[in-house]
């Protein structure tokens, strides 16, 4: 269980949620029930099938509280909803605010300065703690390279220049990614990225982890109240989900490749997990996939400080946490939308 910004996050998928007079009550087989009164919640997310009480629902629905219901590894099932809670106003500012050149590209470039940000002290922590194992001078120069570009994207004036430089970024981090691998480089190399299909296992498990994450953002963005299909960084196009493509963005450096390259230098995948097809392209076995999936989840409950909260949260929260401030700063609360930007 975990409370964020007003916010309840009950994650233990065997939880039953209920109502008693003007408490949430949250039962578990062996363990304590879990009292939290609901008159300062703005919201609950629930992991997990068990499910919520009827008078839980209802009440919710009366008291505005959105109630979300996601599967236990973070897809997005269904919620409850009432009519002072205000997501289909909320949803028409994110709609306007997309519709707007000068407020989308304000969002786009906080969402770039932190990619560019993450990405840049990823390689500048491998410079600092690999350095007898790694081309220092090389990950130093992409990481210098990188910063010089963030100024540049906060002075940007068009989104066709901010994802220029974005471009120019992640193929400068791109360049030294192979540097960052130290185990096991017969069979995980990396030379260039290639997503469909990818080309090689280390490319299959960046495309695969960047999948699992884009789910979990999807599912937090569905539960703050927002359209995951209307993004400011990434264009519409029917079907993708644009909104969860920009806030991947934030934690593709710091997060899902800083997984993979665990996965990798800790040899808890090997070669015998992948199979290249006749098209070129490269797949996991189910075998490989499940350790993938289980690995990730022991990932999503580590501990990090929020760099804006400044406070202590699992990284599968993080998601929810920058959905949950984006969605304030179209309702007007904040001044501007403040990026993940991880150190």
């Amino acid at each position: 269980m975990r409370k964020l910004l007003n916010t309840l996050y009950v994650t233990s998928p065997d939880s039953y949620l209920s109502l008693d007079g003007e408490t949430i009550t949250i039962l578990r087989e062996d363990a304590d029930t879990v009292r939290v009164p609901l008159h300062n919640l703005e919201s609950i997310v629930t992991f997990g099938y068990t499910g919520a009480s009827p008078a839980l629902m209802g009440k919710c629905a009366e008291a505005g509280i959105a109630l979300s219901f996601l599967t236990s590894s973070g897809r997005f099932l269904a919620g409850v909803i009432g009519e002072e809670r205000g997501n289909v106003l909320l949803r028409k500012t994110q709609y306007r605010t997309a519709d707007d050149n000068e407020l989308s590209l304000g969002i786009a470039k906080n969402i770039i300065t932190a990619k560019l940000h993450n990405s840049r002290w990823v390689l500048e922590r491998a410079a600092r703690d690999h350095a007898l194992q790694i081309d220092v001078e090389d990950v130093k120069k992409a990481a210098q390279n990188i910063a010089g570009m963030i100024t540049q994207v906060c002075s940007a004036h068009a989104y066709d220049e901010v994802m220029g430089l974005e471009g120019d970024a992640a193929r400068q981090y791109f360049s030294v990614f192979d540097e960052l691998i130290l185990q096991n480089k017969k069979d995980f190399f990396f030379t260039e990225r290639s997503r469909r299909p990818p080309l090689d296992n280390v490319n299959a498990l960046l495309s695969f982890v960047y999948t699992l994450l884009t789910n979990d953002i999807s599912a937090a963005l569905s539960a703050s109240g927002l359209d995951p299909f209307i993004g400011f960084l990434h264009k519409d196009r029917p079907g993708r989900r644009s909104l969860a493509l920009d806030l991947i963005e934030e934690f593709r450096a710091p997060l899902a490749d800083r997984f993979v390259l665990t996965l990798i230098n800790n040899r808890q995948v090997d070669k015998s997990g992948f199979t290249k097809k006749e098209s070129g392209a490269v797949i996991m076995n189910d075998e490989t996939r499940k350790a993938v999936l289980s690995a990730w989840q022991t990932r999503k409950s580590e501990q990090i400080e929020h760099p804006f909260l400044k406070e202590k949260i699992p990284w599968g929260l993080a998601p929810h946490a920058q959905s949950l401030l984006l969605s304030r700063f179209l309702r007007g609360d904040l001044d501007e939308y403040p990026p993940f930007l991880w150190k």
